[in-house]
């Protein structure tokens, strides 16, 4: 089988990984011709060809070229790999790409995930981050294999038959100029033919280390990749999600329709000290809705909270329950019956309330489970209209105003809102934090505290529950 395969290396400074990749190309055998874009000349051999020039005067358009080269060049191949300079497709990848492209009808294409590791060896996962999860309704059979789709489209390479090449530039999708929108644009390039081409992309799940791309970069091990233990968790509770009773819905909506999907749940936050810096001492126990995989509840299991939690879906509770936390299963009116005869003294609420269709009908019935003179606690994204206008600015017009929840899938929370959502729910509001970055501390100190309102990216507030609901 002849193939192509295209690389793009900006500058100098992946040289090294660059090389280590052309060493596996090399052992595929002389079936396989090697394209490498780059933005300079360079001498990589006589069998490597150098194509030297952007697709627009953005130097982050380099990522583009090669689709040029692969539609010129689509009958002289059987087989196109594109791919980042630090992610070497190998000959077992391509090998578990073709036997899985034998049983998979012609608009789903099998597709990677990157792994990576730190200095010590601790195995890593690239693209599960921020909102990005397993979509549990989606696993299906093929043959002998078991498919999901992981939200997350971007895996730094793809691979496409020539027929797979044909439809996409039929498409109209393939052949575009650069461009970006759900991802940034260096890897738009590498989403295109999922995104725009009518191609869903599909994980092998019951063969997954065929599919796995080493990122020889480890760039994100240990800070931000998803440590393996939790992957292999989280692919444990999918593989069994058809027979284990489970939910395979989510909870609520967890995408905004921003530039970049900008202020959507993440399914792995950090610690929310802030959080729980605002349960009132006395507390004892806790319920969280929408939980992610759980680093907070743990930190609460640990100072000795009897803690239960709505997870965002089951896949991601497999992580959340692996911590010690009780998760209670299903959406939001089947945990409400669950949870009917329990009290709780904190309802902990992170980053959630801004994306939920109508607050107040969500959040009410989980305030009746809060023991009058309990709490709530919980955190949104600034928006205020200030907040709003200067991301206006700053992004030249790509970041919408989210003026509306059917527009964007989001509310626009601001102090102000969020204070007359707890009050309309029988709470009464008492401390709100406006968080500011490190990089802006330095600028609001300046301003005297000021422009904290501006400056700040989350809020987080209390409230306490009356004894008396409005009526």
């Amino acid at each position: 089988m002849k193939t192509l395969i295209a690389m793009a290396n900006y500058g100098t400074g992946n040289d090294r990984y660059l090389h280590q990749v052309l060493q596996e190309y090399r052992g595929m055998g002389k079936d396989v011709d090697i394209v490498v874009t780059s933005n300079i000349p360079k001498n990589l051999g006589p069998d490597i060809e150098v194509v030297v020039g952007l697709a627009t005067g953005d130097p982050r358009s380099l990522p583009f070229v090669h689709k040029r080269i692969f539609a010129e060049r689509m009958e002289s191949y059987d087989l196109f790999v594109y791919a980042e300079d630090d992610n070497p497709v190998t000959k077992r990848n391509i090998d578990a790409f073709l036997r899985a492209t034998e049983v998979l009808p012609p608009e789903e294409i099998a597709g990677f995930l990157r792994t990576e590791r730190d200095s010590a060896g601790k195995l890593y996962f690239s693209e599960p981050h921020n909102h990005y999860h397993w979509d549990a309704s989606s696993v299906c059979r093929r043959g002998d294999f078991t498919f999901a789709f992981y939200t997350n489209e971007h895996s730094g390479c793809y691979v496409l038959t020539r027929e797979q090449l044909r439809r996409a530039i039929a498409s109209g999708g393939f052949l575009v100029p650069f461009h970006h929108g759900e991802y940034p644009p260096l890897e738009t390039a590498a989403t295109d033919p999922y995104t725009q081409c009518g191609f869903r992309k599909l994980m092998c799940i019951s063969h997954l280390d065929d599919f796995l791309v080493p990122h020889l970069s480890n760039r994100y091990a240990g800070r931000g990749a998803l440590p393996a233990e939790d992957f292999y968790v989280q692919l444990g509770r999918l593989l069994s999600v058809s027979k284990n009773g489970k939910p395979k819905g989510t909870l609520f909506p967890v995408e905004t329709n921003l530039l970049h999907r900008r202020w959507s749940k993440s399914y792995y936050e950090p610690r929310q000290d802030e959080l729980i810096a605002l349960i009132p001492k006395g507390a004892q126990s806790v319920l969280s809705i929408g939980c992610g995989w759980g680093v907070t509840e743990r930190c609460l299991v640990e100072r000795g909270f009897r803690v239960k939690a709505v997870p965002m879906d089951s896949v991601i509770a497999a992580s959340a329950e692996a911590r010690g936390v009780e998760i209670v299963y299903g959406d939001c009116h089947t945990a409400l019956k669950k949870l009917a005869n329990e009290r709780f003294d904190c309802l902990l609420i992170s980053n959630v309330l801004h994306l939920v269709r109508t607050p107040l009908e969500f959040l009410t019935p989980f305030v009746d489970l809060v023991v009058p003179g309990g709490c709530v606690v919980a955190s949104v994204p600034n928006l205020s209209r200030l907040r709003r206008l200067s991301r206006r600015i700053r992004f030249r017009g790509h970041v919408a105003d989210p003026k509306s929840y059917e527009a964007h899938g989001m509310h626009a929370t601001t102090g102000r809102v969020i204070r007359r959502w707890l009050r309309q729910t029988g709470l009464t509001p008492m401390k709100m934090v406006y968080e500011v970055s490190d990089e802006k501390k330095s600028a609001n100190r300046r301003s005297l505290g000021l422009a904290t309102p501006l400056l700040a990216s989350t809020i987080y507030v209390s409230a306490v529950r009356n004894v008396a609901r409005p009526s």
